[in-house]
């Protein structure tokens, strides 16, 4: 478990860009199983990665046309029982933080790895999102 000091502006970078934050496997089961149409979630970490690339790509994959209507985080190593959940929604792709999940009415459509998001750049990201709802919303 993190310092809530440590994740505090790392949870906010997300939640500032309009992403609602669950805490609880009650407010993940809630979200999806009652969000009709297009949700991207994801799964929020302290590593470099989510912060050079992750974030940042996902925020620029939010500046186009097409997007999402919601838009969900959870925190790894802080939200422990949140992310949890999330993962059996993720299946069957392994558990990775940070990583990325996009929902079309509940079915798990487009899924970005950490290995996808560690090696990538976040215009990279940003691209690979962008198709994503282009396709699904």
């Amino acid at each position: 478990m993190y310092p809530p000091e440590l994740v505090k502006p790392m949870k906010e970078d997300l939640i500032n860009a309009g992403f609602s934050q669950l805490i609880s496997s009650d407010d993940v089961d809630k979200t999806l199983q009652n969000t009709k149409g297009v949700m991207l979630m994801v799964v929020n970490s302290v590593c470099g990665c989510a912060a050079g690339n992750m974030r940042p790509g996902v925020k620029l994959s939010l500046t186009g046309d097409k997007k999402p209507a919601g838009l969900y985080t959870v925190f790894a190593g802080v939200d422990g029982e949140a992310v949890s959940q999330a993962r059996k929604y993720f299946l069957p792709y392994p558990p990775s933080s940070p990583s990325i999940a996009l929902f079309k009415d509940g079915e798990l459509v487009h899924f970005l790895e950490r290995h996808h998001i560690e090696g990538g750049t976040a215009q990279m990201i940003a691209a690979n999102l962008t198709e994503a709802y282009k396709e699904y919303c």
